[in-house]
């Protein structure tokens, strides 16, 4: 069944344009664009986008829907998560499929599948968190690469979890450089951080706080040099997750100069919010717990001038819920035992609008780290993170001057607090597009479970 929708008199942004256009969506793609009022089309639906924006669905690069975590489960399912999502304009996210340690990675990322498989409201890939290199990993990560997980992620935190050792690293970098992946780390020192998280334990100093305190900048600095001379070694490209510090912005700017293939990922948490959370009383500072930890406010500006300066390319939630009640309290009298992770996918895209109204960055450098570059980092451009002909129709009819307050009385993620309770944002997503159906229409949920695809993707579009 054929259908075509028009949007007439927008804005249209992508990371490389700004103009005002009409779009012509045909069978879930974008068919044209032309100056408004010039084409007759005759749609079977119009939608009116006078004085709003016009832009790509968003691409999320980092959740964690239904990741087990100490104990408990993030609190978002894929069809809690997802519909969240589409909610904040995020038409696509990338998850973190998990190899546990003894098995193999195609037992992970299967399981990952039967959890997403007919539960999602939008697309979704998946990346492969690698936790036990062998002979058979590796050999395995080829074969992943030529169905369409194009990424693997390796842990220097998290000892007896996550972990992999220098060696481990190496030689995972070293199949990446011939396969063509792309490597993604979390860099902390974590056989460090556990020496200090047990002497702050010993001295008493139990509260949230003491969460940020032992995960030090230093650490997060020391990881990503030492992982950057890895990938460096093995000639392969590098992305760091989830960057918090400005000794780590540093060192990745280090790296770009010198014309390696590193690549920086902030998330709104360490733009927005700071060490005040985590040291907030009675415990709240428990809901701000996450790895990398929350820093002092003067790394923010540092954070927002790598994203300006292209050190830093990515904006990601990294997305991995843990309601207050019964999850975050887990680690009452002991920060250690505190689930770490914090709701955000359905906040992303208009916390970093207003990052555009408070002069942060341009319109279409929003665009570009929340949409574009993700799309293009991980093998889905120009299918996805763009609006031209070809693409998917993932659209989002964006009400620049609607101002909301951000509340867990009002958001969809399946948690019972927000990060961000209370904040006064200017912009919000009035209407949203997967792949031409309407799955948010002016602020009511249209979308169902199961519209969203697996995605297979292709290699980083960013390598020489």
């Amino acid at each position: 069944m054929s259908s075509r929708t028009v949007i007439r008199g927008g804005l249209v942004i992508t990371a490389s344009d700004e103009i005002h256009a009409d779009v012509l969506i045909e069978d879930g793609r974008i068919a044209a664009l032309a100056v408004p009022g010039t084409q007759s089309w005759t749609p079977d639906r119009t939608i009116d986008a006078t004085g709003k924006y016009v832009i790509p669905g968003g691409v999320d690069a980092h959740t964690h829907m239904e990741l087990p975590f100490g104990g408990t489960f993030a609190s978002d399912t894929f069809e809690t998560g997802t519909r969240a999502a589409a909610w904040g304009g995020t038409t696509t996210i990338v998850d973190f499929a998990v190899q546990s340690v003894g098995h193999s990675l195609r037992e992970g990322l299967d399981a990952w599948h039967a959890k997403a498989e007919g539960n999602c409201a939008i697309d979704y890939g998946f990346h492969m968190i690698v936790s036990d290199v062998n002979q058979e990993t590796l050999k395995e990560m080829d074969l992943l690469v030529e169905e369409g997980v194009t990424s693997f992620k390796q842990f220097m935190a998290y000892p007896g979890v996550f972990y992999s050792d220098d060696g481990q690293i190496l030689r995972a970098m070293q199949r990446s450089a011939d396969n063509g992946g792309l490597i993604m780390m979390h860099a902390e020192n974590g056989i460090a951080i556990d020496v200090l998280v047990e002497q702050a334990l010993a001295r008493g100093e139990t509260d949230p706080r003491y969460h940020g305190e032992v995960r030090k900048a230093l650490l997060e600095a020391e990881a990503t040099h030492r992982a950057i001379k890895l990938a460096q070694v093995a000639g392969a490209p590098l992305y760091v997750v989830h960057v918090s510090a400005m000794e780590a912005v540093a060192e990745l700017a280090r790296a770009r100069d010198e014309g390696l293939n590193v690549f920086g990922e902030t998330c709104p948490q360490y733009l927005f919010l700071s060490t005040d959370n985590l040291a907030e009383p009675d415990f709240e500072g428990a809901k701000y717990v996450c790895s990398t930890p929350l820093r002092p406010k003067e790394h923010q500006a540092k954070l927002w001038q790598g994203l300006r300066t292209n050190d830093l390319q990515v904006v990601s939630t990294d997305h991995c819920p843990f309601c207050f009640v019964g999850q975050k309290e887990l680690g009452r009298g002991d920060f250690s035992k505190i689930p770490n992770g914090l709701p955000g996918v359905e906040n992303r895209m208009d916390l970093l609008h207003q990052a555009v109204v408070d002069g942060h960055i341009s319109r279409r450098r929003w665009i570009e780290i929340a949409c574009a570059t993700p799309a293009r980092m991980f093998g889905m451009y120009p299918k996805k993170g763009t609006i031209a002909p070809g693409a998917d129709a993932d659209v989002v009819i964006y009400d620049p001057r609607a101002e909301q307050v951000i509340s867990a009385e009002t958001h969809h993620m399946n948690v019972d607090y927000s990060a961000y309770e209370g904040r006064r944002l200017t912009g919000r997503v009035e209407t949203v597009l997967s792949r031409g159906e309407l799955v948010i229409t002016e602020r009511e949920y249209t979308g169902h479970a199961g519209h969203g695809t697996y995605t297979p993707r292709s290699t980083c579009q960013y390598l020489n």
